[in-house]
């Protein structure tokens, strides 16, 4: 068999996980340098705005992209959408207040939308079923790789150059991985002539936009039951049934009908989304239990969830070896119990317990995601023609970001509904030592309180995070109770080996 370094498929498969590095450093790099673009810019009461039109604009453009890929090939949309995610970040790098870096940062979240599923798809063109297992390891390394350096790349920016490098640092990446897919991507596209459905792709939009930004800025910009919130989720609902009639009738769809009345797909998407849901709750609340209850520094509480980005890839790598033996659902299903007891560790957690506990829990969640992602989307891949890889792909891409953005509109609403309930029942002796509102316990925690105030929101944080974990747990039962929608074995279109 031929060398990985000779195989010619290699340089193709760097410029793909340098594509993807474009993509997952974005989130954490940026984070880390906000108190200086704020600082520099001003607009602080706008700030979330940075990373939710990013988010938006991703996600409601994937199955486009997708689509796109399907009709003009992997290539075009792929280097398109780098550009654009390229000169987002440029100008990003030169905005001149909040208003502009929100409008580029917009931009940006554009061109990433193609960068995901594309890469994706490209894995799946490129090599077989057995191979896929060891590519997606490698693709999903980037983000563990990344969440491990790109804040400290921010960090290092933002301190001794400029946080205008946190968007420049993209160009050469950028220009590394594009010039080299230019060059030695080939593709044999056949062409046909295509109605491209214009209608059903704008209604997909809407429907996409306005849940996801209903879901980004409900409890937060406005509560839930709020007049915004109703209106957004009741014009989500009216443009997704708008959807559902064109796209029934559309000759070419954007989106076809039967990714979601199939139960191979339909399952497979449905554990996709909740897996992400687990895999957002642990994100978002593992550090602050981790340094708040447990005691640890910034940097030890990032090592805790860094250890999930590690298990993640390992598993993904390992994951061709089970579902060449046992199918993919079922290997699915084995990531599921991983989640599942991943989410009874988490539960187990106090105040006394030992860091390693805790490790131990957040790895078990990466395996089980690895075990869950890998073998859904390698499995589906399998089972259409190149015609159809990119809208399947493109899918599962859009019901991992849409489970991601549900399960931290979902989990942020439980922990601040316990929170504030704990902070109500407040001890009279600690009155106005603790907080009265969840946004100010951390910065309370991070002063000189008392001893017993101290140890009272330390116990309201523990409560909220516990939530959390509860939370985590039943999304992992969900997901092994989807894939019951799943059929054992896919129909696969693809050789199992070389």
């Amino acid at each position: 068999m031929t060398s990985r370094l000779s195989d010619p498929r290699t340089p193709v498969l760097v410029a793909l996980v340098l594509a993807m590095a474009l993509i997952a450093m974005d989130t954490t790099i940026v984070a880390t340098a906000v108190p200086q673009v704020v600082g520099d810019l001003g607009g602080f009461a706008l700030v979330g705005w940075v990373f939710s039109i990013y988010l938006l604009a991703q996600t409601v453009t994937i199955p486009v992209y997708g689509k796109f890929a399907d009709i003009y090939g992997r290539k075009p949309v792929l280097v398109v959408g780098a550009i654009v995610f390229l000169l987002g970040s440029v100008l990003s790098g030169a905005a001149w207040d909040m208003i502009s870096l929100i409008a580029f940062r917009g931009l940006q979240g554009l061109g990433a939308g193609a960068i995901g599923a594309t890469v994706q798809t490209l894995a799946g063109d490129m090599y077989t079923v057995a191979e896929r297992g060891r590519i997606q390891g490698y693709l999903s390394s980037v983000w563990g790789i990344s969440a491990v350096v790109a804040p400290a790349l921010g960090g290092l920016f933002a301190q001794y150059a400029s946080w205008r490098w946190i968007f420049f640092v993209n160009i050469p990446i950028g220009v590394a991985a594009v010039a080299t897919i230019i060059v030695r991507l080939h593709e044999d596209v056949e062409r046909h002539e295509h109605r491209i459905d214009w209608l059903g792709a704008a209604l997909l939009f809407a429907t996409g936009g306005l849940g996801v930004l209903g879901l980004l800025q409900g409890g937060t910009a406005w509560p839930w039951l709020s007049t915004p919130s109703v209106t957004i989720f009741a014009l989500t609902l009216v443009c997704a049934v708008a959807a559902v009639l064109v796209e029934h009738r559309a000759s070419d769809p954007i989106m076809p009908p039967w990714l979601w009345t199939r139960g191979l797909t339909a399952g497979s998407y449905l554990a996709t989304a909740l897996s992400g849901m687990a895999m957002i709750g642990l994100s978002t609340f593992l550090p602050t239990w981790a340094q708040f209850v447990g005691g640890l520094s910034p940097v030890g509480a990032g090592f805790v969830l860094a250890v999930m980005s590690i298990g993640w890839p390992v598993a993904s790598s390992l994951s061709s070896r089970l579902y060449l033996r046992i199918g993919f659902r079922d290997t699915a299903a084995v990531g599921a119990l991983f989640l599942i007891v991943a989410g009874g560790v988490f539960v187990s957690l106090d105040e006394t317990t030992t860091t390693a506990v805790a490790v131990l829990g957040s790895l078990l969640l990466g395996a089980g995601m690895g075990l869950i992602t890998t073998p859904l989307i390698v499995g589906l891949q399998s089972t259409v023609t190149w015609s159809e890889r990119g809208v399947v792909t493109g899918g599962a891409m859009f019901a991992r970001y849409l489970g991601q953005s549900l399960g931290a509109a979902i989990f942020g609403a439980v922990t601040n509904h316990v929170l504030l309930r704990e902070l109500d029942h407040a001890p009279a002796r600690l009155r106005g030592s603790v907080p009265e509102t969840v946004d100010g316990i951390t910065g309370a925690l991070l002063g000189s309180p008392s001893a017993a105030a101290a140890e009272f929101m330390r116990s309201a944080l523990h409560s909220s995070t516990h939530a959390v974990f509860v939370g985590l747990l039943i999304a992992g039962v969900a997901v092994l109770l989807s894939l019951a929608l799943v059929p054992r074995r896919f129909p696969s279109l693809d050789p199992p080996s070389d």
